[in-house]
């Protein structure tokens, strides 16, 4: 049986790894009652979703208000637009990220840098039929099966996009977004880039900050 706590201290281990200085970044294990850390401004948006649904939208934003308070940030709504994006406070940019088991956050100020995507997955198999629809011709021919089957582009091109958004509203296919792992870029269709980091265990996290 795994140890949750050493799952958990892995887990921060690795996402301490991704961020630059300036930027900050946290996880929780998803628990019971944390849909009731949703704040009225945020509950009311959430009122028609699964109960699990707000439990992980909860546990998301309880990692992302404990990232604002050591900000010396006060406590704020993180409210929902209608594309899903988390609304932040004044001069600050972040991005909320959740699988099955696992929530993760990151935020930094607006003049550290000018957008943050995150993503979180479980480290399973990709099943083989969505590698083409996942990875470019490119990338189909620059990285091995090995790569090619691991959640890592699908978990990199999802961060890419949740930084890219808010920046320009584009909604972008897979096949937009060209990850380059060894370089640690991703290059997007109408000539946007960012850069991007990842960690493979215990889960699959990708940061990408443009």
């Amino acid at each position: 049986m795994d140890d949750p706590e050493a799952s958990d201290a892995d887990i921060a281990t690795a996402l301490a790894r991704l961020v630059p200085a300036g930027v900050l970044i946290g996880h929780r294990r998803i628990a019971l009652g944390d849909e009731h850390a949703l704040l009225q401004a945020e509950a009311t948006l959430f009122t028609t979703c699964a109960l699990k649904v707000r439990r992980q939208s909860g546990a998301a934003r309880i990692v992302a208000r404990g990232l604002l308070k050591a900000l010396g940030e006060p406590i704020a709504a993180l409210p929902r637009t209608a594309s899903g994006a988390p609304v932040w406070p004044s001069g600050i940019v972040g991005s909320m990220a959740h699988d099955d088991e696992v929530a993760v956050a990151t935020v930094a100020r607006s003049g550290h840098v000018r957008s943050l995507g995150i993503d979180v997955e479980p480290a399973d198999a990709l099943p083989r039929e969505l590698v083409p629809i996942v990875a470019t011709a490119t990338e189909r021919a620059r990285y091995n099966t090995g790569v090619l089957e691991r959640p890592i582009l699908f978990c990199a091109k999802e961060a890419v996009f949740k930084a890219l958004y808010p920046l320009c509203g584009l909604f972008l296919d897979f096949h937009d977004i060209e990850i380059d792992l060894d370089a640690g870029s991703a290059r997007v269709r109408d000539a946007h880039s960012a850069s991007i980091s990842f960690a493979e265990a215990p889960r699959v996290v990708a940061l990408a900050l443009i």
